[in-house]
């Protein structure tokens, strides 16, 4: 690897980037444009900190929900500034390999490639997240043995059965980080009638999530607007709580899971037992998801080390092997660009 590839994970919720092999930008997944000028102002945590406190003329956003590209403009704005800002003291055009999401389609996966040639790349690749998240959890992929790998990121979780350098099945569902979240706060509201902002509901799975055999002695507190009476109020909930919030969304993976087993090939299934699966992505970490997965689908589950880097790490590791890829890694070079 060179130390000036340039390595990029176009997650939903944070944007990581490697230098030859060293992650140098993790920052969210934010731009805000300026509408007056026609120009992007700022990105990744500045721009983050004027979601919701902008004027009309200044557009603060984000960029990906659910997975996908949902602004194709401020997309390509947005990897050209992180790009800008990563190669700023090189010397020469860098190689870069963006990761996309599992479920991007041709015209986002162009669309994204034209912003980083329009920033000065000298070649582009794209991989898909699955082959990331192995390649940066330290998974042999290029023998013909079946691991199954779980990337639950802010948008979407992908599952995909990996063998022999390549995607044998995969599937994707829109149930990950920011869902759990959103079900914390539904469920505060629904019980309690209390309303929690975003940033609480993080905190609190973070803190004391947990959808396998919850404990109601860990307790925190979390603060928010009683809707009966409008005012500020402060609320002590237990793991059993955040339990009842969380296990049904967990269950929304689990089932994804059992569908793509079902269609993998038997004796991919018999390498599964015996390689377990592999969770990788910041919201493999919420507490005892590895053993609800382990408990249903009577497979190994095991967390991968530096999950929330997992796949930007992959990204890195992918310019050495970038040879033997079969699946998942594409050589832009075969599309003709004016």
């Amino acid at each position: 690897m060179s130390n000036m590839d340039i390595g990029i994970d176009l997650g939903t919720a944070n944007v990581i980037i490697t230098l030859g092999g060293e992650i140098i930008v993790n920052e969210p997944t934010v731009v805000a444009y300026n509408k007056k000028k026609n120009a992007v102002i700022a990105v990744g945590d500045e721009a983050y900190k004027m979601l919701g406190r902008t004027p009309d003329y200044i557009v603060a956003v984000r960029p990906l929900k659910g997975g996908v590209i949902s602004d194709h403009d401020m997309t390509m704005l947005m990897i050209k500034e992180f790009i800008h800002k990563a190669s700023r003291n090189l010397m020469v055009k860098p190689q870069i390999i963006i990761c996309v999401p599992s479920s991007v389609t041709d015209v986002e996966s162009r669309a994204v490639v034209e912003a980083a040639l329009a920033a000065g790349a000298r070649k582009v690749f794209l991989i898909k997240e699955p082959i990331a998240a192995l390649l940066g959890a330290g998974v042999d992929i290029t023998e013909a043995s079946g691991t199954m790998v779980v990337d639950i990121g802010g948008g979407t979780s992908d599952v995909a059965v990996v063998s022999f350098n390549g995607i044998v099945c995969d599937a994707s569902v829109k149930m990950a980080g920011n869902k759990f979240d959103q079900a914390i706060i539904r469920h505060f509201v629904n019980k309690d009638k209390i309303l929690i902002g975003e940033k609480s509901a993080d905190a609190a799975k973070r803190a004391i999530g947990c959808v396998f055999e919850p404990e109601a002695s860990t307790t925190m507190t979390i603060k928010g607007r009683n809707l009966m009476k409008g005012l500020p109020q402060a609320l002590e909930v237990n793991q059993v709580e955040m339990f009842d919030a969380l296990y049904p969304c967990a269950m929304e993976i689990v089932a994804k899971i059992k569908s793509v087993l079902e269609i993998s090939p038997p004796e991919l299934v018999g390498d599964i037992l015996t390689n377990g699966i592999v969770l990788t992505g910041g919201g493999a970490m919420l507490g005892g998801l590895d053993k609800l997965i382990a408990e249903h689908t009577k497979a190994p589950c095991r967390l991968a080390d530096r999950p929330l880097e997992c796949v930007a790490l992959g990204v890195a590791k992918a310019f050495e092997c970038s040879d033997s890829l079969l699946d998942g890694f594409e050589k832009v070079s075969v599309y003709k660009y004016k």
